[in-house]
C-alpha cells in the first residue's frame, strides 16, 4: 500500500503530494521520526497529557502542510515557501507549549500577550490544516461553534447564552484539556496513532494481498463470487484500515473489474465496494479509530468496545452478502473459473502466518492488556512473524516505509480530532448538549423511537462531509445526552452515534465513499450512491435493533438470548435484503417487496408479541412467495393446466 493511498483524504480539496529525490528523503525523516517519537511517548516516555498532545499535533500539522497543497494551482511535487513556513510554525508553537506550560500552570492560568499570540497562531494553523486535509464541512462547522461560544447572546430562545470573550475562549481552547488538546486529541496521540502504525506495518508485509487471495479462495467459485470476495476482503481489510476510502482503493481496484467481468452493472459493482468498505470501519479491532475515543468517553476498557462491535459488524456484512447473492441469482450469474481461484491451502501456507498478529493483538486486548501495550506487542509480532517467509519478510526499507505511512495516515486523523475540540469545548462552555437533549425529548413526546429517529436524522445531516471519527464526536456531544436521558444504555447510545456517523459517508447527496468507488467502477456517482445506500440499509436499521436489544452489544449478556436475538436480526436483515433486490425464489411483485420490508422493520420492535407475529408473518409470506414462484417458474403449458 503506497503512502499516497494511505494518506489520501477524499475530504481534502486537493490530493496529497508525492515527493521524489532529496525532498522525499527530508519528508521521510520527518514522518518516520514522528512515528518513532510516538513510539517513545507511548512506551518509556513520561509526559504531561497536554504537552504530549501539543507535540502530537505540532508534528502532524507540520506533515500536513508539506503533504497537502493549499490550492489546486499550488505546486504538486514540492511544498511552497508558505507551506514550509506553516510547517515550521507548527513545530515552533508545539515547542512553545512544551516549554511554557509549566509557567502557565504556576501562574494560575494567567496568560501573557505572547501566550495569547501563540494561542491565536495555533488556532489559525489548525483551521488551515483542517481545510487542506479534511475539507470545508468540518472546518466551517467547528468555526460555527466557536462563533456560537462568542456571540451566544444573539441566538434565539433556548439557544441563547451570555457569550464569552475571546480571552476566555482562547484560554479554554488552547491551554486546557477541554479544547483542542482535550480527550479526543489524547486518544489520537496514543491509541489511534499506535493502531494506525500497526496497520501500516501489516500493510508493508502485503497482508492486503493475503486478504484478497483468502477472500477469492473462500468465495470466488460461488455465484456472484467477485461481489462476495469484495464483501469478505473489505471486512478483512477493515481489521487493519481505519479509512473507508483507503479500503475502496485497496480492494476495489481488484474486485470491481472482476464484478463487472461476470456481469454486474458498473454502478452495482461500485455500490458493493462502497457499502462493504464502509462496513470496514465498523469491524474490530480498529473500527476506524472511533472505538478508542468511545472507550475514553465511556470510561470502559477498550476490549469492551471491541467485543461489543463484533455482532453488529457481522450482521452488517451479512446484509450485503445476502443482497449480492440475491442479485447474482436474479441475473443468473456463476462464479469464477476454477483456475482463477487460488488454493486456500497454498494461500494459508505462504501468507497465513500474517493473520497471527491480528489474532495476537485481539488476545492481548481481551486478556486485559492495555491498547498501547497490545499495539507495541503487535508491532513486534509483525516484524518477527514476517521473517518466517521470504514473501512477507520486512527489510529496513519496509520498516522505514511503514513508519512513514503511519505518520502520513495519522495526520488527517489528528487534525480532525484537534479541530473538533472547538466543538467539544464550545458545547461544554455553553451547555448546548443539554439544550439539544431537552429539545429532542420535547419533540419526541417521551417516545424513544421518535427520539431515535430525530437523533438519526441529526447524525446523518451533521455527518455529511465529515470523517466518521469527527462525526461520531459531534453526535456523541450533541445527541447522545438525549438518548441517555431516555434510559438508553450508554454503550448502546454511543454505538448508535458511531453507526450513523459511519453511514453518513454513504448517504446521498454527499456519499464520499460511493463517489470514490464510482471513480473505479465507471458508474454514475449518483446511482452508485443510491444503490450503495440500499446495500448498506442493514446499517441504518441495526442501531435501532441494538438499542432495543442491547444484549447484542454484550449488555446483560446471556448466551441463549444473544443467539435468539442475533438470528432474529439476521432474519430481519434477510427480509430487508429480499425487499431491496426484489427476488428470492423468483422475482417479487411490488406487494411482496413491501410486505417483506414491513416484516423486516417489525422484527426490530422490542415488544415480544410483535416480534413473534412478525416471525409468523415471515413464515407465511415465505410459503406464499414460494408457491407463487413455482407457478411463475413453471412452463407455460403446465401453468395453464394448473
Amino acid at each position: 500500500m503506497t503512502s499516497l493511498l494511505k494518506s489520501y483524504s477524499p475530504f481534502a480539496s486537493v490530493p496529497p503530494r508525492r515527493f521524489e529525490g532529496i525532498l522525499a528523503t527530508v519528508v521521510v525523516v520527518l514522518t518516520a521520526g514522528t512515528s518513532l517519537i510516538h513510539c517513545w511517548m507511548n512506551t518509556i516516555g513520561v509526559m504531561m497529557s497536554i504537552k504530549m498532545n501539543a507535540l502530537h499535533l505540532g508534528t502532524l500539522m507540520a506533515i500536513t502542510y508539506l503533504l497537502y497543497p493549499a490550492f489546486p494551482a499550488s505546486p504538486r511535487h514540492r511544498p511552497s515557501i508558505t507551506d514550509w513556513l506553516f510547517s515550521g510554525l507548527s513545530l515552533g508553537t508545539a515547542a512553545y507549549v512544551l516549554g511554557s506550560y509549566d509557567r502557565i500552570l504556576s501562574s494560575n492560568m494567567v496568560l501573557t500577550s505572547l501566550d495569547y499570540a501563540v494561542a491565536i497562531t495555533i488556532c489559525v494553523l489548525l483551521v488551515e490544516a483542517s481545510r487542506r486535509s479534511i475539507g470545508m464541512p468540518l472546518t466551517i462547522l467547528s468555526l460555527a461553534f466557536l462563533a456560537y461560544a462568542r456571540f451566544g447572546r444573539y441566538f434565539p430562545g433556548l439557544f441563547a447564552h451570555r457569550g464569552f470573550n475571546w480571552d476566555r475562549i482562547l484560554l479554554r481552547m488552547v491551554f486546557t484539556d477541554e479544547g483542542i488538546y482535550g480527550t479526543t486529541l489524547s486518544v489520537s496521540a496514543t491509541y489511534v496513532f499506535m493502531f494506525i502504525l500497526f496497520g501500516s506495518f501489516l500493510a508493508a508485509t502485503h497482508t492486503s494481498e493475503l486478504f484478497n487471495d483468502l477472500a477469492l479462495a473462500l468465495a470466488g467459485k460461488f455465484r456472484g463470487g467477485p461481489a462476495k470476495v469484495s464483501v469478505i476482503a473489505s471486512a478483512l481489510m477493515g481489521t487493519i484500515s481505519g479509512s473507508a476510502q483507503a479500503n475502496v482503493a485497496t480492494t476495489g481496484a481488484f474486485t470491481i473489474p472482476l464484478m463487472k467481468r461476470i456481469g454486474y452493472p458498473d454502478f452495482f459493482a461500485g455500490a458493493v465496494e462502497a457499502s462493504a468498505s464502509t462496513g470496514g470501519i465498523l469491524m474490530p479491532p480498529i473500527m476506524g479509530a472511533t472505538a478508542f475515543i468511545m472507550s475514553s468517553f465511556l470510561g470502559v476498557p477498550y476490549s469492551v468496545i471491541m467485543l461489543a462491535g463484533f455482532a453488529p459488524a457481522i450482521l452488517y456484512f451479512l446484509g450485503i452478502f445476502f443482497m449480492v447473492d440475491l442479485q447474482a441469482k436474479k441475473q443468473g450469474m456463476k462464479g469464477l473459473a476454477p483456475e482463477e481461484v487460488p488454493s486456500l491451502r497454498k494461500t494459508m501456507k505462504e501468507r497465513g502466518h500474517m493473520l497471527l498478529p491480528l489474532a495476537f493483538i485481539m488476545y492481548m486486548l481481551v486478556s486485559g492488556y492495555t491498547p498501547l501495550f497490545s499495539a507495541m506487542a503487535g508491532l513486534i509480532a509483525i516484524i518477527v512473524l514476517s521473517s518466517f517467509r521470504k514473501t512477507t519478510r520486512m527489510r529496513w526499507k519496509d520498516v522505514i516505509g511503514a513508519l512513514d505511512d503511519g505518520a502520513k495516515s495519522a495526520a488527517p486523523v489528528a487534525v480532525s480530532c484537534a479541530i473538533v475540540g472547538f466543538i467539544v469545548g464550545s458545547v461544554g462552555m455553553t451547555g448546548l448538549g443539554q439544550v439539544v437533549a431537552l429539545n429532542i425529548m420535547e419533540f419526541s413526546g417521551g417516545h424513544l423511537w421518535v427520539a431515535l429517529v430525530l437523533a438519526m436524522v441529526a447524525s446523518l445531516i451533521l455527518g455529511m462531509g465529515l470523517p466518521s471519527t469527527a462525526c461520531y464526536i459531534v453526535v456523541a456531544t450533541i445527541a447522545v445526552p438525549a438518548m441517555l436521558s431516555m434510559g438508553v444504555p450508554p454503550l448502546a447510545a454511543h454505538f448508535f452515534a458511531f453507526y450513523y456517523g459511519t453511514m453518513s459517508g454513504i448517504v446521498p447527496p454527499v456519499a464520499l465513499t460511493s463517489f470514490t468507488a464510482a471513480g473505479l467502477s465507471g458508474g454514475k456517482p449518483s446511482k452508485v450512491a443510491v444503490v450503495g445506500l440500499g446495500l448498506a440499509s442493514s446499517g441504518l436499521i441495526l442501531p435501532f435493533f441494538f438499542v432495543y436489544n442491547p444484549v447484542l452489544l454484550g449488555i446483560e449478556f446471556s448466551v441463549g438470548r444473544f443467539i435468539y436475538l442475533f438470528l432474529l436480526a439476521a432474519l430481519g436483515i434477510f427480509a430487508l435484503s429480499t425487499s431491496f433486490i426484489g427476488t428470492w425464489f423468483s422475482k417479487m411483485s411490488i406487494v411482496e417487496r413491501a410486505a417483506f420490508f414491513i416484516l423486516g422493520v417489525l422484527l426490530v420492535d422490542p415488544v415480544g408479541t410483535v416480534r413473534l407475529a412478525a416471525i409468523g408473518g415471515f413464515v407465511v409470506l415465505a410459503v406464499v412467495h414460494y408457491l407463487l414462484s413455482r407457478k411463475r417458474n413453471a412452463p407455460a403449458g403446465v401453468a395453464a393446466a394448473g
